[in-house]
């Protein structure tokens, strides 16, 4: 099944089924239409088609009236990639907006279309008339009369079966002779309701513009990102204090430690030749001592550019068969695309126009004040644009070619808004599986461009919001603002990002960041290391001290598991409750709840029977304390309404880190101490 809703009828009218019968038109057609129609949703800014992931569970939304007081209804009509059509009712909102909503669980990529139908729903109009007049006992032989008509019409269509024919005609026949309890029995009879829900009796109507619906695989919206440098895994450090870089081959040998805790994604940095001239030292030193290897990030050498691969790391056979090996670790390799060149790149000699050239003849290096990249220069996209976009897409159509279907994007705001939306349509049109993640930290209008145009991913604010308050404005921005189009990748750290709350908030830091980043949004990142706990910063800074991205990294990874010192077990964990538990692999489906302490974050993951896979529902309760340095007890107040539950009555949790179990309500004490267990993630049981 392509598309799936909560509580659908067994089978909606096609509205080519539904006798709509517009007025005639004597005049210029309005453009409000006769059932107005607007705001209608998914959409993105500009104008952009809104994006999906297969898997996903989206609101379609729109605001329907009409004049007076008659009622109406919404229709849903989705086309697939296929051609194949299917219809979902919509559901009236009761917050006085107008606003009407059909969840849909889109299940296949490709291009959908979609738009809204609505109609004047006769058989409600009348059953909600008959039902007030019956009991205020007036208009009873009117009401009477008007419903056996209607009723004996519905009974006529063809397409009713056999027994909801027999159904209308009966009660037709019970009002023929007016009565005010057979009246308000036949306006309230279910079987009735279910009919004409199913099939309603409609007249007049308004058809929405279609729109668009891009929906991807669902790894661009739900995934575990590892991140590592291919050049420490493996390296040997000599007798005589030099290194040996690791290799391809012996970076393989991590994957399985890697796909162990459950990634789905290793993402390593740029592994091509690294320039010489203005090569970074040790914690970013202007002076590179001997021996040192450079940041990755200075791309290009004699050896080749951004197609060659350094000769450290082996060969372009080596590359291929490490995305090979990752495959079968059902981990995939997401490549760092980081659009820049060292001094040494042949770009810089065989295209100078592609840099900047100052006054004095010198070619601009890189600058994000106070930061300076003495060992980068920035291209420009504006001397010779059709040369750079015709080279730049052959470098990520090489990639694609050696296996790679994820780039992770550096520095995206500094390259033309309208290049990123050429690139990636280009690329997508040619492999609509190819994944583009914008590494972004920026403006949020930047941002939020880069995804209307086409990243399937962000980095976001997550990194630095980090107190109870902070977290809800954000994630409440992400899951409902911005969710159309823009999935932010929540990653606990980067090579780059060092945040003060791990540097100070120590292992407790690291545990709490880790379990909201993989609870609370479907895809979550973390760099290597984190599990170690790596927290010591470079002095002044944000970045972990004896940055890897200036020299090569010597890390126990079994030693420290087996010392009880990393948190590889519950990195694993959360990765094991994330695939055990749908409602953890949608974005939309956030609720935030409250708790007296404002230390104590509490949010719910809730997922429909209709789309768990399973026909029964899925919901999380996480309640963190944020707080690092403290225990923290306090009381947590639900709306448990959301996953079905009654006010006040009992339901059982468990906590899924350690098993603990509870009796709940809406109201709970909860106990945090951030030095042992400072989450709960607690699933709701169902009722035996």
């Amino acid at each position: 099944m392509a598309a799936r809703t909560a509580q659908a009828p067994a089978a909606l009218r096609s509205p080519a089924q539904i006798p709509l019968r517009p007025a005639v038109e004597t005049r210029p057609r309005a453009r409000a239409g006769r059932i107005p129609l607007t705001d209608a949703s998914p959409r993105v800014p500009g104008g952009y088609p809104a994006k999906a992931f297969a898997g996903e569970v989206v609101p379609f939304r729109v605001v329907a009236f009409r004049e007076g007081h008659d009622r109406i209804g919404v229709h849903l009509r989705l086309t697939g990639p296929s051609g194949e059509e299917s219809l979902h009712r919509l559901t009236a909102l009761k917050d006085g907006t107008d606003g009407w909503v059909a969840e849909v669980a889109i299940d296949l990529p490709g291009v959908w279309k979609y738009r809204f139908e609505a109609f004047a729903d006769d058989f409600a109009t009348w059953a909600h008339a008959a039902e007030v007049k019956a009991d205020a006992g007036v208009d009873i032989p009117v009401m009477c009369a008007l419903g056996a008509q209607l009723l004996t019409a519905a009974a006529a269509e063809p397409d009713r079966s056999a027994a909801e024919r027999r159904a209308l005609k009966a009660a037709a026949k019970r009002l023929k002779t007016p009565d005010a309890d057979e009246l308000h029995a036949v306006s309230t009879d279910e079987t009735l309701l279910r009919a004409f829900a199913a099939r309603p009796a409609a007249s007049l109507g308004s058809v929405g513009e279609w729109m668009t619906l891009t929906v991807e695989r669902p790894l661009a919206g739900v995934g575990a990102w590892y991140e590592f440098f291919p050049r420490s895994e493996g390296a040997v450090r000599r007798k005589d204090g030099t290194v040996k870089s690791g290799t391809f081959r012996t970076a393989a040998k991590r994957l399985p430690g890697v796909a162990g805790m459950g990634f789905d994604v290793i993402y390593i940095v740029p592994v091509h030749p690294i320039g010489t001239t203005n090569r970074k030292g040790r914690n970013n030193t202007l002076t590179a001592e001997p021996g040192d290897p450079g940041s990755p990030y200075a791309i290009g050498a004699p050896e080749g550019g951004h197609d060659a691969i350094h000769p450290e790391l082996g060969t372009l056979k080596d590359f291929r068969a490490f995305v090979r090996a990752a495959k079968a670790q059902n981990l995939e390799v997401a490549m760092d695309l980081a659009l820049q060149a060292s001094p040494d790149h042949p770009w810089v000699t065989e295209h100078p126009e592609w840099f900047t050239t100052l006054p004095d003849g010198t070619i601009a290096y890189a600058e994000n004040p106070p930061k300076k990249y003495q060992d980068i220069y920035p291209l420009n996209f504006d001397n010779d644009p059709d040369g750079i976009y015709a080279e730049m897409l052959r470098v990520v159509r090489h990639w694609v070619a050696q296996g790679v279907k994820i780039f992770r994007v550096d520095n995206p705001h500094t390259k033309p808004l309208e290049f990123w939306e050429w690139l990636i349509a280009e690329i997508n049109a040619e492999d609509p599986d190819v994944i583009f993640l914008a590494e972004a930290f920026t403006r949020p209008a930047v941002m939020r461009a880069l995804a209307a145009v086409g990243f399937q991913q962000s980095y976001s604010y997550f990194t630095w919001r980090n107190t109870k308050a902070e977290l809800e404005e954000f994630l409440t921005s992400v899951s409902h603002e911005t969710s159309d189009y823009m999935r932010p990748n929540l990653f606990v750290n980067t090579h780059d990002i060092l945040t003060e709350y791990l540097q100070y908030g120590g292992r407790a830091a690291y545990r709490i960041r880790a379990c909201i980043a993989a609870t609370a949004g479907p895809v979550y990142g973390v760099y290597a290391g984190y599990e170690l706990v790596e927290n010591v910063a470079r002095p002044g800074s944000e970045e972990n001290i004896d940055n890897e991205k200036y020299e090569f990294k010597f890390r126990d990874w079994e030693g420290a598991e087996e010392r009880g010192e990393s948190l590889a077990p519950l990195l694993r964990r959360l990765n094991e409750i994330r695939r055990q538990h749908p409602a953890l692999r949608q974005l939309r489906n956030i609720s935030f709840h409250w708790s007296d302490d404002d230390a104590v974050l509490v949010y719910s993951k809730h997922l429909d029977a209709a789309f768990t896979g399973t026909g029964r529902p899925d919901t999380l309760i996480v309640v963190a304390n944020v707080d690092p340095h403290s225990v923290r007890e306090t009381t947590v107040h639900l709306d448990t309404r959301i996953w079905g539950v009654t006010p006040g009555d009992e339901y059982e949790v468990e906590d899924l880190l350690t098993g603990a179990t509870w009796t709940w309500k809406d109201h709970n004490y909860v106990r945090l101490d951030a030095f042992a267990e400072p989450v709960h993630i607690l699933r709701v049981k169902e009722p035996s």
